[in-house]
C-alpha cells in the first residue's frame, strides 16, 4: 500500500492569521517533508453564532489567495491548496485572475479546492441563493477554465456569460489541479466529471472509506475526462492521527492527509505539530 503524503489544514486562519506565523508555520511544514498546506474559508460568520455554523464570529480567516500568494513568497516547493473556496459565492471571472495569479507567482503550486457553500447567512451577505448552487459552481469552474485555457475566449451559460476576452497572465499549469470538497451525491459526480481529486473534511475511517466506495460508484455512472487523470483521494481526519487510523487511511487508497493542529492553537503550537507529524516519522 501506499504511504499518504501529508497536508497541513488551517494556515490562514485563527493562531495562523498574523504574516509572521502564518510564514514561520509553512516553512517548518515545507522542511518537514508535508507536501501542502491549506487554507479555510468564510468570508462572513453569522454574528452569534448559530449552528451550523462551524466557527466562532470572531475567528480570523485572512482571504485564501491573498494568503497563498504571501506563503508562496516566503517558501519554495510546498503545494499550497485551498481547502475550500466556496465557490458560488465568487465572481468567476475574478477567482479566476486571483487564482491564475497565485500559480504564476508560485511557479505551478497551486491545488485548487472548492466546495458550494452551507450557511444561509454567508450566502445571503454575498448575495448568493442556496438554492442551485451546486449547478452555479459547475458552471463557474467551467467558465474559470475557459479563461485559464484561451484567449479571446467566449462563454454563454446560465450564470456567466463573456465574449471574446482574455486573461493573462495563465496559470502555470497547464490544467489547475483541482481537488472537490464535499460528501452528498451531487458532491461525488461532481469529483469523477470535473475534479483532478476529492476533498473529505473531517472524516473518520469509517465515513472516509463510504465516501470511497460512493466515488467508486459514481465513477461506474458518469464519464470522467481522461485527461483529469486518476481521482486523487484527499481526507482532513476527524481526529487527532493515530498510527491505526493512518494504516487504515492507506490501506482504503487515501493519497493524502490534511492534518489540522485546530484553528484555536497558537504558532508555537502549530509548530510542535508540525514536528510530531513530519512525515519521516511516519
Amino acid at each position: 500500500m501506499a504511504a499518504p503524503t501529508f497536508g497541513l489544514f488551517g494556515i490562514n486562519m485563527g493562531g495562523l492569521a498574523a504574516p509572521a506565523d502564518m510564514a514561520r508555520v509553512a516553512q517548518a511544514a515545507e522542511a518537514a517533508g508535508f507536501d501542502s498546506v491549506w487554507t479555510g474559508e468564510h468570508i462572513v460568520l453569522p454574528d452569534p453564532q448559530a449552528p451550523p455554523s462551524p466557527a466562532a464570529p470572531e475567528l480570523d480567516f485572512v482571504d485564501s489567495t491573498n494568503a497563498l500568494s504571501y506563503i508562496a513568497a516566503v517558501t519554495s516547493t510546498i503545494k499550497l491548496g485551498t481547502g475550500i473556496v466556496i465557490l458560488p459565492q465568487r465572481r468567476p471571472a475574478t477567482l479566476a485572475k486571483s487564482l491564475a495569479s497565485v500559480d504564476h507567482l508560485s511557479g505551478g503550486r497551486l491545488i485548487f479546492g472548492l466546495g458550494v457553500g452551507y450557511l444561509g447567512p454567508e450566502m445571503e451577505a454575498c448575495d448568493t441563493p442556496l438554492a442551485g448552487r451546486g449547478e452555479r459552481s459547475d458552471e463557474y469552474l467551467r467558465a474559470m477554465r475557459t479563461l485559464w485555457t484561451g484567449d479571446a475566449v467566449s462563454f454563454e451559460g446560465e450564470h456567466v456569460t463573456f465574449t471574446s476576452v482574455t486573461a493573462n497572465p495563465k496559470p502555470v499549469q497547464s490544467s489547475v489541479h483541482t481537488v472537490v470538497g464535499g460528501h452528498s451525491k451531487r458532491a461525488h459526480r461532481r469529483s469523477v466529471e470535473l475534479g483532478h481529486g476529492w476533498y473529505g473534511f473531517m472524516r473518520n475511517p469509517e465515513a472516509a472509506a463510504a465516501d470511497i466506495a460512493a466515488l467508486a460508484e459514481a465513477g461506474e455512472r458518469f464519464d470522467r475526462p481522461a485527461e483529469l487523470g486518476k481521482l486523487e483521494i484527499s481526507v482532513t481526519p476527524q481526529k487527532r492521527l493515530t498510527r491505526e487510523d493512518y494504516e487504515a487511511y492507506a490501506e482504503m487508497g487515501v493519497d493524502r492527509l490534511i492534518l489540522q493542529p485546530g484553528w484555536h492553537k497558537s504558532a508555537d503550537e502549530a509548530l510542535a505539530f508540525v514536528e510530531e507529524f513530519a512525515p519521516v516519522s511516519w
